[in-house]
């Protein structure tokens, strides 16, 4: 990918997260983030372990500090992790953390013996992924609909089989019951929807614009959205557990749909989230998440749950679809642990303005090709977000645009993809009388006749009835 585009999200997240010193990693490659200074480990006598091996390991080894290790948080909560401080995460650059690596490399002999992983870096969870959004939103036309257009509801549906679908992101916006299919929708209101200037900050909508799509082609679901993800939609790892914990502390819905999740270069999930994904398993609920935006075959989590076969009941991981349906979008992770794609660029949907229009700040992509490679043209030229530009940026950027949402919007990315899926599954549960949502997924994919392909591969592909496919064009 880009590092300039990296570094300037990244930039954009240390000023959201301005408590949160953050690095990049490993190695300074990008492929994710994490918090500086600090790593994880289970609550309990492995926490205790932790923090003996690594306070021991960097006695003997010079430049690592030992009266820096202890522990930062409860030692005992829901997600079952515990925050070890390693190291002064006001040390160093934005480059990888020589103290959490020394941690990490503290406990790699205690680890091969018992044959599982004891610690961890504290991921940043992102909507962004590694920060680098597909693209972002862009005003749709005032005689634009809907894409997928809405189902038209079944006569005689009882309101007391509708299924329940829990949308995990970023909230709703203030106005969203004036789009007629949310009307039904319940959840958190958005934190903040705008700046001291009245301009749209960056993810605003996203929740918004994901139920639209869940309503648009599950019209007898009950959504929920939860405002999990209300910074920047980036959470740090070690609250992501308790948090999904509180998204469903009034019960498991039927279905979750998650469009966040981060790459940990490992193949054996997040530390943060065992405990919730446990708890997953006992509940029959089916967890739809997205694979990630960042053109990567390397697992993104939590949607790579789905290729271990203790989770792979209980997950399902979506990749996004070109605007054809033909191949896989640009942007979109590939692979193995990726079950089914669909489409996930230029689709429309609601995102704030209904009441009054809301500007957004743009500036212009300065890159001539596509970050990923392609040559059609892709939605990683789309212009970003830039938010209010700082002084530097006005001097030396080209000239930003502000344009007006005003109800419906197109956006791109594995985020929308995932609610596709989800309402797919929701739909098929209520016109097949299915009550199980994981047997609903797997009758559902054994069913359908679609494949698309993915880097020369052929996938099971979903397209909803009413989805239209959008022109791809040379760059």
């Amino acid at each position: 990918m880009a590092p300039q585009r990296f570094h300037e999200q990244f930039d954009h997240l240390q000023r959201v997260l301005p408590d949160v010193p953050l690095a990049m990693g490993p190695d300074d490659s990008a492929e994710f983030i994490y918090e500086k200074g600090v790593v994880l480990a289970r609550d309990g006598e492995e926490a205790r372990v932790v923090e003996d091996a690594v306070r021991s390991h960097f006695t003997a080894t010079d430049g690592l500090d030992p009266e820096h290790v202890r522990r930062a948080g409860p030692q005992n909560n829901r997600s079952g992790i515990t925050r070890i401080r390693v190291g002064d995460p006001g040390e160093g650059g934005r480059g990888a953390d020589h103290t959490v690596a020394g941690a990490l490399r503290a406990l790699r002999q205690t680890e091969g013996r018992a044959g599982r992983r004891l610690v961890s870096r504290n991921h940043l969870v992102s909507i962004a992924v590694n920060a680098c959004p597909g693209d972002e939103p862009v005003p749709a036309p005032r005689s634009a609909r809907p894409n997928p257009a809405a189902v038209q509801p079944a006569e005689g549906a009882a309101a007391a089989d509708a299924v329940g679908v829990l949308v995990v992101d970023t909230g709703l916006t203030h106005d969203y019951r004036s789009y007629p299919l949310l009307a039904r929708t319940e959840g958190d209101a958005q934190v903040r929807e705008t700046d001291e200037n009245g301009i749209l900050q960056q993810y605003v909508g996203h929740g918004t614009f994901i139920a639209g799509l869940v309503a648009a082609v599950a019209p007898h679901s009950d959504v929920t959205v939860r405002g999990t993800l209300d910074d920047a939609g980036a959470i740090l790892e070690s609250e992501f557990g308790e948090r999904l914990f509180d998204a469903v502390q009034d019960g498991w819905p039927d279905i979750i749909s998650l469009s966040a999740g981060t790459s940990n270069g490992r193949v054996d999930g997040l530390l943060g989230v065992a405990a919730f994904m446990e708890e997953l398993q006992t509940q029959g609920t089916l967890l739809v998440a997205a694979a990630g935006n960042n053109g990567s075959a390397s697992p993104f989590w939590p949607a790579a749950y789905a290729s271990l076969p203790e989770y792979a009941d209980a997950v399902l991981s979506v990749g996004a679809l070109r605007g054809d349906g033909e191949f896989g979008a640009c942007f979109s992770n590939h692979g193995a642990w990726v079950k089914v794609y669909a489409p996930g660029e230029r689709l429309v949907s609601a995102l704030t303005g209904f009441d009054t229009p809301v500007p957004y700040v743009y500036q212009h992509s300065t890159y001539e090709t596509c970050r990923y490679g392609f040559t059609y043209a892709c939605t990683c030229r789309s212009p970003r977000h830039t938010g209010v530009l700082s002084e530097a940026q006005q001097t030396t950027a080209s000239k930003p645009d502000q344009v007006m949402f005003e109800g419906l919007a197109s956006w791109s990315g594995t985020s929308f993809a995932t609610p596709v899926v989800a309402g797919l599954v929701a739909a098929y549960m209520t016109a097949n009388g299915v009550t199980d949502p994981r047997a609903a997924a797997r009758r559902l994919l054994a069913d359908r006749s679609e494949f698309a392909e993915v880097r020369g591969t052929h996938v099971p592909a979903l397209l909803p009835p009413t989805w239209r496919p959008v022109p791809v064009g040379p760059v």
